[in-house]
């Protein structure tokens, strides 16, 4: 078994704590700010991705305030097929109640593939926030169409790691999308 960093030692984010007293803010100016900062753990994976040779695209799943997984794309690191963000996010949260994805947010750096799309779909996960969808489109609108809340928040830094990555990578890129 795989050696992952553990994620209970995370304390949980609490929207209505001090920390949001302190912003001043309304409920969407408070979502924004979890957001981000979920967002946050999801591009640090991305970074551990392209620092281990890999396809910088990071996720982590959050339910009640809490990091339940975070990964990143493994396709390269361990030669598989099907380790995208999203989906090495879902593994090293580990087998969860159908409950908790239900109210689970699937942070993720870039718009989800098809694959990765199927996994929300098929675990009932009702919120994915991107860091963007301009260097790649994935399956939003099928998300939407199955009710799924879909935020892109156009994350700079997440437009700069892909370009960066898929201007020195191309093959490597279209390997993983498919092409």
């Amino acid at each position: 078994m795989e050696e992952r960093p553990a994620t209970d030692a995370q304390p949980a984010i609490e929207p209505g704590g001090a920390d949001a007293a302190a912003r001043g803010g309304g409920e969407t100016e408070e979502q924004r700010w979890l957001d981000e900062r979920f967002l946050g753990v999801a591009i640090e994976q991305a970074r551990i991705g392209r620092a281990e040779g890999g396809v910088p695209i990071g996720a982590a799943l959050v339910a009640d305030g809490r990091v339940l997984g975070a990964g990143h794309n493994r396709r390269v690191q361990l030669g598989s097929p099907i380790r995208h963000g999203e989906t090495d996010a879902l593994e090293v949260a580990g087998r969860l109640p159908a409950a908790v994805y239900q109210r689970s947010t699937m942070y993720t750096t870039l718009s989800p593939c098809d694959m990765c799309t199927g996994a929300v779909l098929l675990y009932g996960i009702p919120r994915v926030v991107i860091g963007e969808n301009e260097t790649f489109m994935g399956a939003e609108d099928l998300l939407r169409s199955r009710g799924v809340e879909v935020v892109n928040l156009r994350s700079e830094e997440c437009i700069r790691l892909m370009r960066d990555f898929t201007a020195e990578h191309p093959e490597l890129w279209n390997e993983d999308i498919g092409v």
